[in-house]
């Protein structure tokens, strides 16, 4: 990685903030934020903020508001390219930075005026807490030296008397870290944050809806203060005013004190299940309680173990001094019904923009696929297979742009159940992850144990595999028209959100040729033992799901021609 990251900046007809955001946070924060120019973008003189975990679940909805509110903001990030289909990514500057590597954070963050600190180890195994602790010293002294005028940072909430799981404990220290850097520093102290696609929530929505009876640890009845996700990036945006002599802690937290079994009876009733019977036990422990929601729900045990470790202590706001700086919305802070209620929507609209699964699994390959078969790396292993298919280009690509998550693989649906769960029993995220949308996709998004890593639509997906493997693995799906080509016809370029126009009536000229490729890279002799006993099944499994995916997408164009004009 270059010691200076590369730095692109905001295309001339990038979105609008209210492209971006019809309902801004920033609109409640007036006086506050600086507040866009006339032509809804933010001003040339605006303030410059520097955003890291721009990839995460907080961070991934943080950049649009604080474009709303009039910050220009500077994404930081180790590889940009996952940034790519992003809203908001022409609007934004791009700087590719590790925030563990003193020269490349420091470059990163030169010239901004804030910097935000939205990075931690959750779920990343051993030694978590020295990783955190190294990258709070090396940002805390990369945001000095380059001139910052303040670092917020969002932690945990925790009680200040008491012995804290490991988690807890390393968020409070690089609190304390960044507070001993010299910079003003703001950090806000969250419990339990409530939104579509966040950890907590669907640790909760999946024990809720998939266990009408449970036996639960008797600390399930301690006290929690849970927020709603848009009053903490209300309470991140406003932090960014805030003036140079407050350098603090914050605990911020919505108006309802609840125990965590008083969460699961509202989430049934907001969800209109029936009331679930709740029985206490005193000997389910955070270690086995993390892997029974691991079971149950889609958070693996690596993540749901700190969030349950949490849930030991009672964790309710012992202040509320961030109102002097960030003063409550005149309609108060989001209840916990109502918190329910918009999250819920949002997941029945498929309108969640981002989840806990946004970034990455740690320890999952990263590489792209290499271009060139015969790389330094050693040869790559192919079953490649290509069919006519009679339907159009684009009823074949909203086939294959929904594969995944509730809609399956097309394919042997046991096998890849079984291989699922075989990831999962290694520690790997198996099929629970899901997909974000169900239509549509963006590089970066998981899907199941796969993460996208190209897309170009109407024209290319390529999925690179998180599950664990003894190698590397990608599998790619393209579209071959036989007529017009994706370009002649207005598609978007490579790596946009979503293609200009691949409706039928734009676009539908069969027959059209659907490429398959799975690509295998073996680590060692285990990777070579392990392609070779996979192979024989190949014909099941990816035959199979070329077969049923153009089976698909001539149904759906029979469909279509058959509609009356």
């Amino acid at each position: 990685m270059p010691q200076d990251p590369a730095v692109t900046s905001p295309s001339a007809d990038a979105p609008t903030a209210d492209d971006l955001l019809p309902e801004p946070v920033a609109r409640s924060l007036p006086g506050i934020v600086p507040g866009v120019g006339p032509d809804g973008r933010p001003r040339p003189d605006a303030p410059l903020v520097a955003v890291t975990g721009v990839t995460g679940y907080v961070g991934g909805r943080l950049v649009p508001e604080l474009l709303a509110a009039g910050y220009r903001v500077r994404a930081i990030a180790r590889r940009p390219e996952r940034l790519r289909g992003r809203p908001w990514y022409d609007a934004v500057e791009v700087a590719q930075a590790d925030a563990a590597e003193p020269e490349q954070i420091r470059a990163a963050l030169e010239g901004t005026d804030v910097a935000y600190y939205l990075i931690h180890s959750l779920g990343s195994g051993r030694r978590f807490e020295q990783r955190d602790r190294h990258t709070a010293l090396v940002f805390g002294a990369a945001a000095r030296e380059a001139g910052v005028g303040r670092v917020i940072y969002l932690g945990g909430l925790s009680p200040d008397t008491e012995e804290l799981s490991p988690h807890l404990a390393s968020r409070k220290e690089v609190g304390e870290i960044l507070l001993a850097s010299g910079v003003p520093t703001t950090v806000l102290r969250a419990a339990i944050i409530l939104g579509s696609g966040s950890a907590s929530f669907e640790m909760m929505r999946y024990l809720t809806e998939r266990l009408p009876a449970m036996t639960v640890p008797k600390w399930l009845d301690n006290r929690i203060q849970p927020i709603a996700v848009r009053d903490v990036l209300r309470y991140l945006v406003g932090s960014a005013s805030m003036p140079p002599e407050v350098s603090r802690e914050f605990d911020i937290g919505g108006p309802d004190v609840l125990t965590y079994r008083d969460m699961m009876q509202g989430y049934a009733k907001a969800a209109g299940l029936p009331r679930r019977i709740i029985v206490k036990v005193p000997v389910l422990t955070p270690r086995l309680s993390s892997h029974w929601v691991g079971l149950v729900t889609p958070v693996p045990s690596g993540i749901a173990r700190p969030l349950v470790e949490s849930l030991v202590h009672e964790v309710v706001c012992d202040e509320h001094d961030i109102a002097q700086y960030v003063p409550d919305p005149p309609e108060g802070l989001i209840s916990f019904p109502r918190a329910l209620q918009l999250a819920l929507a949002r997941i029945r609209e498929a309108d969640v923009t981002t989840r806990w699964s946004s970034a990455g699994v740690p320890g999952a390959p990263s590489e792209p696929l290499p271009s060139d078969p015969d790389w330094a790396g050693g040869s790559l292993y192919q079953d490649a297979r290509s069919v006519e298919v009679d339907a159009s280009p684009a009823a074949l690509w909203r086939v294959l742009e929904s594969v995944g998550g509730e809609r399956g693989w097309y394919s042997w649906s046991l096998a890849w159940r079984v291989r699922g769960l075989m990831d999962r029993v290694v520690g790997g995220p198996g099929l629970r992850r899901g997909r974000r949308d169900p239509r549509r996709l963006v590089v970066d998004d998981a899907v199941d144990f796969w993460r996208v890593e190209e897309v170009q639509p109407g024209r290319l997906l390529r999925l690179r595999a998180e599950m664990r493997l003894p190698g590397l693995a990608w599998l790619e799906l393209r579209v071959e028209p036989d007529g017009d080509t994706p370009e002649e016809q207005g598609s978007a370029g490579p790596g946009s959100a979503r293609p200009a126009d691949v409706s039928p009536e734009r676009w539908t000229t069969p027959p059209t040729r659907f490429a398959q490729r799975a690509v295998f890279h073996p680590h060692g002799l285990l990777g070579q033992l392990y392609w070779w006993s996979v192979y024989p099944f190949h014909g099941v499994v990816f035959g199979g799901m070329q077969r049923n995916i153009a089976r698909a997408a001539e149904t759906a164009e029979r469909s279509r021609r058959d509609l009356p004009r």
